[in-house]
């Protein structure tokens, strides 16, 4: 048990710069007193005690405004990063060394007794905000990005953004962090490859008005298009 402790102490150091002190971590981490809380409830649970491991639970809750079901399950090395806001559902299984940040759910899609939640892998990394539905599995070492919703499977090491979630990398290194400033944006990639369709389209024009002697005016959209380019075009050469 206190080998155990241990190790979720140094965790949270290996995953947290923030952590400064074992003393700190052990008094000021909400998501490291929810995943202790969490075992208990888990041990009443697994021993056919519903009543004692749902109100664990529910103090569980209240103390650290996580909700973890109690029969969840969850493997080693796990953490909740902030942790405000995380639901994890009944049927859910988490492996090890997964990294959650706040706001991330883990929900049912499905009113049967059976198994109606998220299976997640080794080595995952879920952004806040992200939320993952249904009976469906994350692969080993997968990300999934903030504000993501993912109701399909998700294969090894692949990387997941979008509403719903699409697959946008796939490669199979271990997943050690989540940069969520780095991770693509397929609206934006799509909004790049329209303006970059209108650069071609216009300078054809221009030929074609050259050799025809016809002159036009396209100055009036000049300063919106700018904006747009500012903002969606940076770094991709138009």
């Amino acid at each position: 048990m206190f080998e155990r402790v241990k190790e979720d102490i140094k965790t949270i150091f290996a995953k947290d710069p923030a952590a400064k002190s074992t003393l700190e971590v052990i008094f000021c981490y909400p998501g490291l007193h929810a995943l202790w809380l969490h075992r208990i409830a888990h041990w009443f649970w697994s021993r056919k005690f519903p009543f004692f491991s749902r109100l664990i639970s529910h103090i569980n809750r209240f103390l650290t405004g996580i909700e973890i079901h109690p029969g969840a399950r969850i493997g080693r090395r796990f953490v909740i990063d902030h942790g405000m806001g995380v639901v994890i559902g009944e049927t859910t299984e988490i492996g090890d060394d997964v990294l959650l940040y706040q706001g991330v759910v883990l929900g049912g899609t499905s009113l049967s007794k059976g198994k109606r939640h998220p299976t997640i892998g080794d080595r995952v990394v879920i952004g806040a905000g992200a939320t993952v539905l249904g009976d469906i599995k994350v692969g080993n070492d997968a990300k999934i990005g903030s504000g993501s919703v993912v109701v399909k499977s998700v294969p090894d090491g692949a990387t997941v953004v979008g509403v719903p979630g699409k697959v946008v990398a796939e490669h199979r290194e271990p997943v050690l962090d989540l940069e969520h400033g780095k991770l693509p944006d397929p609206v934006a990639e799509a909004i790049r490859f329209v303006l970059r369709r209108q650069n071609e389209v216009e300078e054809r024009i221009r030929e074609l008005e050259v050799l025809s002697g016809v002159t036009m005016r396209y100055g009036f959209m000049n300063n919106e298009r700018t904006q747009i380019e500012a903002i969606f075009c940076e770094g991709a050469g138009i």
